[in-house]
């Protein structure tokens, strides 16, 4: 039988929709920019948790195979968002910037954080490697796609001419990928969620996950607009804000989940939402918004990307391919992977 709502969900309700409320009042009031950024930046990562929480409660009833595929699409709809409302401001170094350390967020951060806690508290924990590994395997092919039109431009080769046919070419065929990448969600499940223990009435929680998806749109406005300005007053970096800040605000949900799976002794859960979610924006969510550039902003988004954020996603992606191979991870390799996070967001604290 169902119910209204669970307690989580009502929880996470009531802190979206006085964020929301806050962030709309900071925004009429015209508060100071930092301000405004710091509320929008809440409130978008409280709406993350309540479209990550509601595709749960829709996955009870629809199965593994279509969860993975909504939190594949819906779960990055806060990056999306704030992606194409960065671009019509002309934030491209932004936009690339957050790509990036979406990636590294899950890869390293999110990763690290999962191996530390799970293996501090039950050991070496083991998992199957399989789907870890193609996650890895597809990850570098991003990475590779990202790495030759940087490379065309920096070594001025003839194609450097070109890099926004290149870059166009490349996100049509990531788009391909991960249209190829479908079937094999709907079979295994992508971050295959567990029961939530309480039914919730399914219209409920689809007028949730479309209310949410609402208010979401409004305040990653908000939020980009206050961007600008608010890093001029705090005297941060736009590389700096779209690597950390941006990118962790937009990425909440996934952090939350795939550290809780590791403190409850469920490694491959840990990985696979963990992974889902950086694959999904290098496969789907860049190439969507390289093409849609164009459209929506001054300034097109190629893939020509900054050497070092390159270079440290390759790091980071290739550090991350070694430590899952052999089925098992320590807490001692957690410790490594937020080593290299720290060491790589402390290059771009300048800039």
């Amino acid at each position: 039988m169902s119910t209204a709502l669970t307690p989580t969900l009502r929880v996470s309700l009531a802190a979206s929709a006085a964020l929301t409320v806050g962030a709309a009042v900071a925004v009429g009031l015209g508060a100071p920019a930092a301000a405004r950024f710091a509320v929008s930046g809440l409130a978008l990562a409280a709406l993350a948790a309540v479209i990550g929480e509601t595709i749960e409660v829709v996955g009870d009833r629809t199965g593994p195979g279509i969860t993975g595929l909504l939190q594949s699409t819906l779960g990055n709809l806060p990056e999306l968002l704030v992606g194409i409302f960065a671009l019509r401001q002309g934030l491209v170094e932004v936009v690339r910037a957050t790509l990036i350390g979406s990636i590294l967020g899950n890869a390293l951060l999110v990763l690290g954080l999962a191996f530390l806690v799970g293996g501090l508290r039950h050991g070496t924990q083991r998992f199957d490697p399989e789907e870890p590994r193609l996650y890895g395997s597809l990850l570098l092919l991003a990475v590779g796609a990202l790495l030759i039109p940087t490379l065309a431009h920096h070594l001025s080769i003839p194609a450097a001419h070109h890099t926004q046919a290149l870059s166009d070419v490349a996100a049509v065929t990531l788009l391909v990928v991960y249209a190829c990448t479908i079937p094999f969600l709907l079979r295994r499940g992508a971050a295959e969620p567990t029961p939530t223990g309480t039914a919730v009435a399914l219209p409920l929680a689809v007028g949730a996950l479309v209310a949410g998806s609402a208010c979401t749109a409004l305040v990653s406005d908000w939020f980009v607009a206050a961007l600008e300005p608010a890093t001029r007053a705090l005297g941060v970096s736009q590389t700096f804000t779209g690597l950390v800040i941006v990118a962790v605000a937009s990425n909440a949900v996934e952090h939350a989940v795939g550290v809780r799976f590791a403190l409850r002794a469920k490694p491959a859960y840990a990985l696979s939402t963990t992974l889902a979610s950086p694959l999904q924006i290098a496969l789907f969510l860049t190439p969507v918004l390289v093409l849609l550039s164009g459209a929506v902003g001054p300034t097109p988004l190629t893939l020509v990307f900054p050497a070092l954020l390159v270079a440290s996603l390759g790091v980071g992606t290739l550090v991350v391919v070694v430590l899952i191979y052999d089925g098992e991870y320590t807490w001692i390799e957690g410790v490594a992977l937020l080593a290299l996070y720290t060491i790589v967001v402390t290059a771009f604290w300048w800039g």
